[in-house]
């Protein structure tokens, strides 16, 4: 059944009164309604269907010329071109539909916007889409954008009239896809001197950062922020009182990751880490995730020296894994396209981030640090983490201890011995209350209104109270201002003469997608998405950085190394020592034997101090 919430406040009341558990109460769901989700922009109906052309309209003259460059392929590749094929979203959407009745209609807006033109968003479990529809983030609909905030002298003219015909008038803000179209479908783009057969606008908007703001600055609309910085849920069956993302649930937080970073602060070298052929200062989103490159935009014009490449690629290598296997008999989708695609992305990772190691007696530092615009791992909140893995070795490169060990057959990763980068939700006591659920970390994310822990590292730039203010403040790990690196000390056991360390990114961990499969009481999408995951490597974490180091043989008396110098030391060396053949961390000189040197140095560092 479903229940206002109101109702359901009362059915747990009623079921805690007779020592009833409220989890018996967990089929009621919140029933949000469109009103509730409202947004002001283009709304259904206000775009004709045949205003926006197809992507393959565009390929005619964007496409099949240049694979590695042209806009058509290079988009395809991307999961801006892949948005409404993707398994992961539906999975995704299916358990929001169940939390909150009519929440797909939300997350469309973002992963298949030509839904708003269709009118398909109204029906939100996405069992009416079309092949335009599944188009995703498509060439023309990014094309016919208008910037909602005109900016006389810089806006294109066009946009007043445009602007002036939304019923409830224009966005003030850019984020949850609050997008504006051009009624007429007049195309637009960043080129004062394209080369085109077709109408064009020049539209500055194109080339900014709040373009990409539109999509990429998510908060949950149903739920508010309140004077005292906590989050409550909205009243049912009205709009939100205030359409500013930082005024809503942080889902994704991306754009003022970026806009509060140096980058949007006139920009930073980064001596050709990003930005392409020639590139060195890096600003806005385009210069990072479309690259310039010396190329021609359609089959008939001149080749620029500085074509922004539409490869739009993220962190998202293991989900076009997912959408690669889901695609292969479909013939709108070219494999190769997503191949390609999935190589960038892992490209980009490999730039996102840097180590650096250092030892100080028997502590190993590892320093990691935020090479991008925004935190690290950025984006959608769910599934995304980034952790340090350690391997530290003897002088016979054995292996004396491992932090953060994935294993590829279970998919299964040590957290507990390595720090992990993520975002985790949870729940109120208050929306515990109204839903049943158990307060504090949930997997619910369309019901969550706490942010249990962000230890993301910041970019560039970053400052807590801008930040906080924003609705992305770091949570159990404190940053300083200006820090974009993050410092992890591990012990260094004894005999270790290297230590080799590895960043590693994934964001479909084995938890994720079996919770996804598991909790989905709706439709196939949780097993679907469970099968291609299982079938194509697992989310195998991909590498982003690597280095290691030489150790020094420290005096480490502290054998157990946890922290405190006392008897379980002497009594674990000595086990070790006179296991048959003696264990490798017995060797404490790191000489390559365990032999009664290693039993008198212990003895004498234990008894007498280093």
């Amino acid at each position: 059944m479903t229940l206002r919430r109101s109702s359901r406040v009362a059915v747990v009341a009623v079921l805690a009164a007779l020592g009833l558990s409220a989890t018996l109460a967990l089929a009621v769901i919140i029933e949000l309604t469109f009103e509730d989700l409202h947004l002001r922009g283009t709304q259904v109906g206000q775009v004709g269907t045949a205003t926006i052309l197809g992507s393959a309209n565009c390929a005619a003259c964007h496409g099949d010329f240049d694979a590695a460059n042209e806009p058509f392929a290079t988009w395809q590749g991307s999961l801006m071109g892949q948005a409404g094929r993707d398994p992961l979203f539906y999975a995704q959407m299916a358990l929001a539909n169940q939390d909150t009745v009519n929440a797909g209609y939300f997350c469309m807006r973002c992963h298949v916007p030509m839904t708003f033109v269709t009118g398909h968003a109204y029906q939100p479990d996405g069992s009416t889409l079309n092949a335009r529809d599944k188009e995703g983030v498509s060439c023309h609909f990014c094309h016919a954008m208008v910037d909602p905030v005109f900016r006389p002298g810089v806006s294109p003219p066009q946009d007043l009239a445009v602007l002036a015909g939304l019923a409830d008038g224009p966005p003030a803000h850019y984020g949850n896809s609050m997008f504006v179209l051009d009624d007429q479908g007049r195309r637009r783009g960043s080129r004062a001197d394209p080369e085109t057969p077709h109408e064009f606008i020049h539209s500055p908007f194109h080339a900014t950062g709040n373009f990409c703001g539109t999509c990429h600055e998510v908060g949950n609309v149903a739920v508010a922020r309140q004077p005292d910085g906590t989050y409550r849920y909205n009243a049912l069956d009205q709009r939100t009182s205030s359409e500013d993302p930082s005024h809503l649930f942080p889902l994704e937080r991306t754009f003022s990751e970026w806009r509060l970073s140096a980058f949007a602060a006139g920009g930073v070298d980064m001596h050709g880490r990003f930005g392409g052929a020639g590139a060195t200062v890096v600003s806005s989103c385009q210069d990072c995730h479309m690259p310039r490159v010396a190329a021609r935009n359609t089959f008939f014009s001149s080749t620029r020296p500085d074509l922004r490449r539409h490869d739009f690629a993220g962190a998202g290598a293991q989900v076009l894994d997912i959408i690669a296997a889901y695609t292969i008999s479909d013939p709108a989708v070219d494999q190769t396209h997503i191949a390609a695609g999935r190589a960038k992305a892992v490209d980009m990772l490999q730039r996102a981030a840097s180590l650096q190691l250092a030892q100080s007696g028997a502590t190993l530092s590892v320093r990691v640090t935020n090479q991008t615009g925004h935190k690290l791992p950025t984006g959608h909140i769910e599934g995304r983490r980034v952790w340090v893995n350690v391997v530290f070795r003897d002088t016979s490169n054995h292996t004396l201890a491992e932090h953060g060990a994935y294993n590829p057959v279970t998919a299964d990763l040590d957290t507990a011995s390595t720090r992990v980068y993520e975002m985790r939700v949870g729940l109120s006591a208050e929306a515990a209350a109204l839903t049943g659920l158990p307060p504090g970390a949930t997997t619910h994310m369309a019901l969550a209104d706490t942010i249990e822990f962000d230890n993301r590292i910041p970019p560039r730039g970053f400052d807590n109270a801008a930040f906080e203010a924003a609705g992305a403040p770091s949570v159990g790990h404190p940053y300083a201002d200006g820090q974009h690196w993050d410092d992890v000390p591990f012990p260094v056991p004894p005999g270790a003469a290297s230590a080799h360390v590895r960043l590693y990114y994934q964001n479909t961990p084995k938890e994720y997608i079996e919770h996804l499969r598991d909790a989905n009481t709706s439709d196939h999408w949780g097993q679907t998405l469970y099968t291609l995951w299982a079938a194509t490597g697992k989310g195998a974490p991909i590498e982003m950085a690597a280095a290691s180091i030489d150790l020094s043989i420290p005096c480490s008396p502290d054998y157990n190394g946890d922290g405190t110098l006392d008897p379980d030391d002497l009594a674990d060396f000595i086990a070790c020592y006179f296991t048959q053949p003696p264990c490798v961390r017995a060797d404490v000189n790191g000489d390559g034997t365990a032999d009664p040197d290693d039993l008198a140095d212990f003895i004498a560092a234990y008894f007498q101090g280093c």
